[in-house]
């Protein structure tokens, strides 16, 4: 797969459905064996939802984390632009007499 792995919520929804489907095949089973399997495949779609769930949360995480320091990053250029206003004002006129 070219790019890397692709998550979200449509990956999530999927892993979900898989896991209820497995749950279904497991409940609708005759023999043990098949059912059995139904419930190691339902089980392992539901860690991949697990992790899916995380994945999404931590990204959120991240793009607000990132969103903060933007913010900051800009306030603080802006209070060193005012300062250097104020400074380049303060330089044109005496503040102590000679």
């Amino acid at each position: 797969m070219a790019g890397g792995p692709v998550t979200g919520p449509t990956n999530l929804n999927f892993f979900l459905a898989r896991a209820e489907q497995a749950r279904g095949e497991a409940e609708a089973a005759t023999l043990d064996l098949v059912r059995e399997r139904c419930r190691r495949s339902e089980t392992a779609w539901s860690a991949l939802a697990d992790k899916a769930q995380r994945g999404e949360q931590l990204r959120i995480e991240d793009q607000k984390r990132k969103a903060a320091t933007a913010a900051s990053i800009s306030n603080e250029d802006h209070i060193q632009e005012e300062q250097a206003g104020s400074d380049s004002r303060m330089f044109g006129r005496r503040t102590t007499p000679f």
